[in-house]
């Protein structure tokens, strides 16, 4: 069942073979056997793809029931004696995989040598996916699901540059003054393409000239740092830059939208200690409140102007 499930997951029987670590014949005699013993064909098989089968479908959903109930019930039986081990699967936005996580998991891996982590990223995500252990969800509002979910955070979207550019082209002081400058905008479902600045009690909605326009974020990163023009960023992506003043914050008086961050897991009676410890690394890293740590560390929080009296 794992084998199969696994090829799946993997797309293949090769790389379900490399991820498992055993020969590709094995794992393509395994599959074949659980078919023989069931007299139903799981998976249609080509030269291009795999392609599962309608009771291949029905199947692999129960299966997936079935292997999560094994490891809930082994992690219930080894609670007591054994320190968390095992396969941890998460799944989370490539922006918060490259720029957070991967600065964390050698510290979470010195504490938990036993635990192996195997990391999907994909965006968005609003929901935990049943196929993993741990979904990182940004979102502006959660919605419901049955999947319980733990805040990690909050990250706000900041308007920043390299000093090269801002030396070059000047510092804005109103979000008006943007219509003077280029600017770097993400192309993504849910994120409007005017920037709608607040402060205090003033709003500015401004139209930016997009010098460059992407759906990959982490393009307007690299973009921003080469001083190609002003960009707004989560905080959680450009924290190291502020700190080192690779980029400087623009307009540091106004935000433009906020959103939060959760670790969600799939409703489940027993949670396993893998995955239990690693929720807790999240929040001790993050902090587990409703406020923006990476703002706070790199001494640039938004300070609304006061409303005129």
């Amino acid at each position: 069942m794992r084998v199969f499930a696994r090829v799946i997951d993997e797309g293949s029987f090769a790389q379900a073979a490399r991820a498992m670590d055993m020969a590709p014949a094995v794992v393509t005699r395994l599959v074949a056997e659980l078919e023989d013993h069931l007299g139903a064909r799981l998976i249609n098989r080509t030269t291009r793809r795999l392609a599962l089968t309608d009771v291949g479908e029905a199947y692999l959903e129960r299966v997936r029931q079935i292997l999560t109930e094994v490891d809930e019930a082994e992690a219930l039986a080894g609670a007591a004696t054994r320190e968390p081990r095992g396969h941890l699967r998460l799944l989370m936005p490539p922006a918060f995989a490259v720029h957070q996580l991967a600065k964390h998991l050698p510290t979470f891996r010195e504490r938990y040598p036993k635990v192996t982590i195997d990391l999907e990223v994909r965006g968005p995500i609003d929901t935990a996916d049943e196929g993993v252990d741990v979904s990182i969800i940004i979102t502006r509002e959660l919605e419901r699901g049955d999947f319980v979910a733990r805040q990690l955070a909050r990250t706000e979207v900041v308007t920043c540059a390299a000093p090269s550019y801002l030396d070059r082209c000047g510092r804005p002081s109103h979000p008006t003054d943007l219509h003077d400058h280029q600017a770097l905008v993400p192309v993504l479902p849910n994120v409007p393409r005017e920037w709608l600045f607040h402060s205090g009690g003033e709003s500015a909605v401004v139209q930016p000239q997009a010098a460059l326009s992407t759906h990959h974020i982490d393009t307007l990163y690299a973009a921003a740092l080469a001083g190609l023009g002003i960009v707004g960023l989560p905080s959680f992506m450009v924290e190291d830059a502020l700190l080192e003043g690779a980029l400087e914050r623009v307009l540091p008086h106004w935000s433009l939208m906020d959103y939060r961050i959760y670790a969600a897991m799939p409703t489940r009676k027993h949670l396993p200690a893998r995955t239990r410890v690693f929720i807790d690394f999240l929040v001790e890293v993050f902090g587990g409140q409703d406020s923006d740590p990476w703002l706070a560390a790199a001494g640039c929080e938004t300070t609304p102007v006061r409303a005129a009296a």
